[in-house]
């Protein structure tokens, strides 16, 4: 009889409480959209000010609710479905689906992507939450508008990817914590995209690092195994 895992019974346990607060959660945010329907025309300074409060008790709740939902997939993260994939196809699929959210941040994309490249061994749509995630921090990045680019080639028995952003940077101080969970600078944010994204790429068997320099952009590399087998 193999013996229990421990992290995974960990990471069990915290996703079934998480779980149960979510629904504490909702039963809450109910409740205060009831209780906000009763002052939704108030007619005096204290009714006002109560009015106020409850919009507030609302917001706080969709953001545990968002917080606890990254939660559990970070934490929920388990066996992957691996098939032979081609990279180039994964991220233009990607690409398609950013397009609008890219055009109305003003951020042009480009792709330098050989035919060429080898197949890679991926869990299809677990690397593209890794991939969303990472796009979603270069959007932030590049508040004014600027260039997301993807590039990549063989490397020694991977294919490494780059996504290089043109957006503010960040400092050493801040690139040293930037995969650590539930750290943050982005208002509302969980802190969790990161480190989910690093969880994803080394559950592949690969890497990922960032460089990255105030004012002058942000680049994240991927290596992921080349598939052998084909």
């Amino acid at each position: 009889m193999q013996p229990s895992d421990p992290n995974s019974e960990l990471a069990e346990l915290a996703g079934g409480f998480i779980h149960e607060l979510k629904n504490h959660f909702s039963t809450l945010s109910l409740n205060l959209q009831l209780l906000g329907e009763d002052f939704a025309n108030p007619q005096t300074p204290r009714e006002r000010k109560a009015h106020e409060r409850i919009l507030r008790l609302e917001s706080e709740c969709r953001r545990l609710t968002d917080v606890a939902n990254d939660f559990l997939r970070f934490a929920r993260l388990r066996d992957l479905n691996l098939r032979p994939t081609r990279l180039d196809e994964v991220i233009a699929e990607m690409i398609d689906f950013f397009t609008p959210k890219a055009k109305t941040s003003e951020i042009e994309i480009k792709t330098y992507l050989p035919s060429d490249l080898p197949l890679v061994s991926l869990d299809r749509d677990l690397f593209k939450q890794a991939l969303l995630n990472l796009m979603l921090n270069a959007v932030q990045a590049m508040s004014n508008g600027g260039e997301l680019t993807f590039q990549a080639r063989a490397d020694d028995g991977f294919v490494r990817l780059d996504i290089i952003d043109t957006g503010c940077g960040m400092s050493p101080d801040l690139l040293a914590k930037v995969f650590k969970p539930f750290y943050t600078t982005r208002q509302g944010g969980s802190g969790l995209g990161l480190p989910t994204t690093r969880r994803i790429v080394e559950m592949h068997g690969g890497r990922i690092d960032v460089q990255s320099e105030l004012g002058k952009g942000t680049q994240f590399t991927l290596w992921l195994p080349r598939d052998n087998v084909h």
